[in-house]
């Protein structure tokens, strides 16, 4: 969906936020009281977050896709840059084709519907995507199509940014939201946690974005891999 301006469809289930103006040093976290249910609420540094702005930050008028949801902290940071922003509650759209059943998303019938519902954009037609950590809820078979389809919607050197926990046995990952708050800074909100699909190292994310140009790693305190791709 467009935000500002004309709406591509009803906003489902947005997680919005407001600035906090905290400006973390380069590595600490800052924990904000604030309330927001039962969410805990962090700031902190990223470092893939800084690259990606690093390659657009002398242009304007670019088309961003944002799979975390509609945030008004994200509307806000990159309309204000003379952005435009797309937002798809990518995870929401999962649950609501997929539900508990893993096996569906093997399904090419459902699978294609999946992604008419998530990524039905022309071809070419973002300069970037803030994918965060979306992947890891897919398996194989969706996450090849949906890696295949981010490939077919982006420009030519334009960038993707993925978050991938680090450990991979982990059981469990938590469920983050993600609100940026400056170039380099996002803050960051957990809400319990979920079972991840598939959990991925450095040999499996080159694998993944094999077709890309580049890809740039950085693993940060809090064992996220954040991965700058270049198409």
């Amino acid at each position: 969906m467009l935000l500002p301006g004309p709406l591509k469809n009803m906003m489902r289930g947005s997680r919005g936020g407001q600035p906090v103006g905290i400006s973390p040093g380069p590595d600490r976290a800052v924990v904000i009281p604030r309330a927001r249910g039962k969410e805990t609420v962090i700031t902190r540094p990223s470092r893939g977050l800084q690259e990606f702005f690093s390659q657009i930050r002398d242009q304007s008028g670019l088309t961003i896709l944002d799979l975390g949801g509609a945030s008004q902290d994200n509307v806000s940071f990159i309309t204000n840059l003379g952005h435009r922003l797309y937002s798809e509650d990518f995870v929401q759209l999962l649950n609501e084709v997929f539900g508990d059943d893993i096996a569906a998303q093997a399904n090419p019938g459902q699978m294609d519907y999946f992604l008419r519902q998530a990524l039905d954009y022309p071809e070419q037609h973002f300069d970037g995507v803030l994918v965060w950590d979306v992947l890891e809820y897919l398996t194989p078979a969706l996450l090849a199509a949906v890696v295949e389809r981010l490939l077919r919607i982006v420009r030519p050197n334009s960038y993707m940014l993925a978050f991938f926990h680090s450990d991979d046995k982990l059981e469990s990952v938590p469920f983050l939201a993600f609100r940026i708050q400056d170039v380099g800074a996002l803050q960051v909100g957990q809400s319990g946690s979920r079972k991840p699909v598939q959990l991925f190292n450095n040999r499996n994310l080159e694998r993944m974005f094999g077709k890309a140009q580049s890809a740039k790693f950085f693993l940060t305190r809090d064992r996220l891999r954040e991965v700058v791709v270049r198409v």
